[in-house]
């Protein structure tokens, strides 16, 4: 590739990156003058790409949508992205495999040989099957998420179960599934919805005016509702710590978030959480070890209710 296209392949991928770009400080990351980047605008004009000049202290460039813009190239660190988010997008879970799967054929085929070998030795396995959600209702949430729209729908295959009211706030994957958090205005509480189990009605509800998540940031308040906590928060509301008499190295693969400490060649410390005190105890139990309870007391209370109840079960079987 020459200097000149080159410069302009950078020039126009700068122009993409953000709306606004003061002409000094694009000669800046180019190395070199304004005078050469007023001609290279020029050039790229040429070329069809709609390029407005903007007055002013700062004054620049940038580059304009439109509905005959020429296709955009990428430099090799966007082609790769591009790629990368494609092959991506094939185990996402949001029902565009089959689309992603051309798409990334149709990149692969522009790309230099350099850059397609790279792609090629990329290979993206899911663990766990995703579960596709139509594409169409992925689209129509994000609309609704924007306009503040409230929607209407039916959730989950009860024909007599009326429909759903929900004001959408943000689209979130989780291990291979979408889900809409959404104010509930049937429960008046936040609640997630599949959007795999979702049917929309149209028209949508009336628009509503925007509440704010608890604290503030979307990833970390679902993460919380998944784990038994109505605020959101992140932590498991259930955290207890044990003393297991088994190596670390064998329940390392298996403690999920937990923290583990390494005791003695038999030992290990493991602090771990769950939904539920009695969801924790029969959590520890499947490592199959003996173990001490360190605490809390809640912890220990909920053993010894778990072992009267197995204890009850076994007996149960002995005497049948």
């Amino acid at each position: 590739m020459s200097g000149t296209s080159e410069r302009l392949l950078s020039l126009l991928s700068l122009l993409q990156a953000r709306r606004d770009w003061p002409g000094q400080v694009l000669a800046e990351r180019l190395d070199v003058s304004p005078r050469t980047v007023r001609r290279d605008v020029d050039r790229l004009r040429e070329l069809g790409y709609p390029i407005a000049a903007f007055k002013g202290p700062d004054g620049g460039y940038r580059l304009e949508a439109g509905a005959d813009l020429p296709p955009l190239l990428f430099d090799d660190e966007q082609a790769v992205a591009l790629a990368v988010a494609l092959r991506l997008a094939t185990v996402s879970g949001a029902g565009v495999s089959e689309a992603a799967n051309r798409a990334l054929a149709t990149v692969r085929q522009v790309m230099p040989s350099r850059l397609r070998h790279r792609i090629d030795a990329l290979e993206v396995t899911a663990v766990g099957s995703p579960v596709d959600a139509d594409p169409q209702v992925l689209m129509a949430l994000a609309d609704a998420v924007r306009g503040q729209e409230t929607v209407r729908f039916d959730y989950g295959t009860d024909p007599d179960r009326p429909p759903r009211r929900a004001q959408p706030h943000h689209l979130v994957s989780r291990h291979g599934r979408w889900y809409l958090l959404a104010w509930d205005t049937d429960k008046d509480d936040w609640r997630t919805f599949r959007a795999d189990r979702m049917s929309l009605r149209t028209p949508n509800g009336p628009r509503f005016t925007r509440r704010e998540i608890p604290g503030g940031d979307p990833a970390t308040f679902v993460t919380g509702l998944f784990r038994g906590s109505r605020e959101g928060d992140p932590q498991w509301p259930c955290q207890g710590t044990v003393v297991l008499n088994t190596d670390a190295s064998t329940v390392a693969p298996h403690i999920g978030d937990g923290t583990l400490e390494p005791l003695s060649p038999g030992t290990c410390r493991l602090t771990l959480g769950s939904w539920s005190w009695a969801g924790l105890a029969a959590s520890i139990a499947r490592f199959d070890a003996d173990f001490t309870v360190e605490g809390p007391p809640e912890l220990l209370a909920a053993v010894d209710e778990l072992g009267r109840r197995f204890g009850a079960a076994a007996a149960g079987v002995r005497e049948s």
